[in-house]
């Protein structure tokens, strides 16, 4: 099967049949560069102008789809122009054709052009100047300059550019790429952080609600019955508050620039005290600097409501310990409770939120730890932290 060549471009056919009848236009005119009985004119006769002239012009409709075979074939045209009277318009649209093999060409024949026009400049000026030694010689080398080596570097400039604003226009790709990235990873880190706050707020009321709820249904005691339901109602009220107050944030336009009010370590003994009141046995035993950076103090208070939310869940009967300490510039965290005899290894508590807790100290680039040990009076389940405490940072 035969392979068709590719199609002109709708410019190049209008600037070749502009090309022809000016060419016309001045071989009807008898306007040409050379006189007929001049030295260079071997093809006698004005019908030979016409040649080169029509040949030039089929190459200047292909300038852009075949770049360099109309420079060769536009080459012979011009060799055979130089031997007749000559077209003005022949010569105009090779320097055309040399432009075009530089813009359209691959990188290596646009190189090549460029440094053979150049050559071709040089010893169109030094042969002449060399064999007639006359001033008048270096015009040979102008015109072939004009000619050959103008057009192959304006075409190289031209070239150059384009290549550096499609460079340009890649890199606004690419960074728009990058940008588009970014937002849905900002995204999906923002979707994360708020489940982690959801579990963390709501889920330690839940747990007492559902507990409490459970007492009074299987226990025939008004009193018993009447102290859940006040516990419960405690806990609806408060998980219905933490609900708003997260709603409220997905729901800020970002008009208001105030900083939402987040939870910090002074708030632990209104949470350990929430746990007591919820059935646990807790002792909280805290030695840590006053002022610790706002986001140290946050995970810190998650981690503890989360353990304590483990604890009221899954612990068995007896003492649940929350300890922290700063010995150096960092805050370590444990909080243990009574594990028994049971052989879950995802008791008490490995899902959401000891994922959350994991999560919240990585992002710190602190450690964590949780699991069951062996202690003196027992199995026990323990939630070990350590958080980095930055020089400087504000609290």
């Amino acid at each position: 099967m035969a392979v068709r060549p590719p199609r002109p471009h709708p410019f190049d056919v209008r600037a070749a049949l502009a090309g022809l009848l000016g060419g016309l236009l001045l071989w009807g005119m008898q306007l040409a560069p050379r006189p007929a009985d001049g030295d260079l004119v071997l093809l006698e006769g004005r019908w030979w102008i016409l040649l080169p002239l029509v040949v030039t012009a089929a190459c200047e409709a292909v300038r852009r789809t075949l770049p360099r075979t109309a420079l060769l074939v536009g080459w012979a045209a011009l060799t055979v122009d130089t031997i007749t009277q000559g077209n003005l318009v022949t010569v105009v649209m090779f320097t055309d054709l040399v432009y075009a093999a530089v813009v359209y060409s691959p990188p290596g024949t646009a190189r090549r052009v460029l440094w053979i026009s150049g050559a071709l400049t040089v010893v169109g000026t030094v042969v002449p100047v060399a064999v007639w030694r006359v001033p008048e010689a270096v015009l040979v080398g102008a015109v072939v300059g004009l000619v050959a080596f103008m057009p192959a570097a304006t075409g190289s400039i031209v070239r150059n550019h384009r290549d550096a604003a499609d460079a340009a226009r890649l890199r606004a790709e690419q960074t728009a790429l990058l940008a588009e990235m970014d937002r849905a990873q900002a995204v999906a880190s923002e979707r994360a952080r708020m489940a982690r706050e959801l579990h963390d707020m709501v889920a330690n009321h839940l747990s007492a609600i559902a507990i409490h709820s459970t007492a009074a249904l299987s226990l025939d005691d008004p009193d018993t019955s009447r102290q859940a339901l006040g516990v419960i109602r405690e806990n609806s009220v408060e998980g219905l508050a933490e609900m708003r107050r997260l709603i409220g944030i997905l729901r800020d336009s970002g008009d208001d620039d105030a900083p939402a009010a987040a939870p910090t370590l002074d708030g632990l003994g209104a949470l350990v005290e929430g746990a007591r009141t919820n059935g646990l046995d807790v002792t909280l035993d805290v030695d840590h600097e006053d002022t610790l950076p706002a986001p140290v103090g946050l995970a810190a208070y998650r981690i503890v409501q989360e353990s304590l939310t483990n604890a009221l869940k899954h612990a068995c009967p007896g003492r649940v310990t929350v300890t922290l300490r700063q010995p150096d510039r960092s805050l370590h965290i444990e909080v243990t409770s009574p594990y028994g005899d049971r052989h879950d290894p995802s008791a008490p508590g490995s899902g959401a939120g000891l994922v959350g807790m994991r999560e919240r100290v990585a992002l710190l680039d602190g450690t964590f730890d949780a699991g069951p040990e062996s202690a003196e009076h027992g199995k026990i389940w323990a939630v070990r932290a350590t958080l980095p405490v930055t020089e400087g940072e504000p609290a």
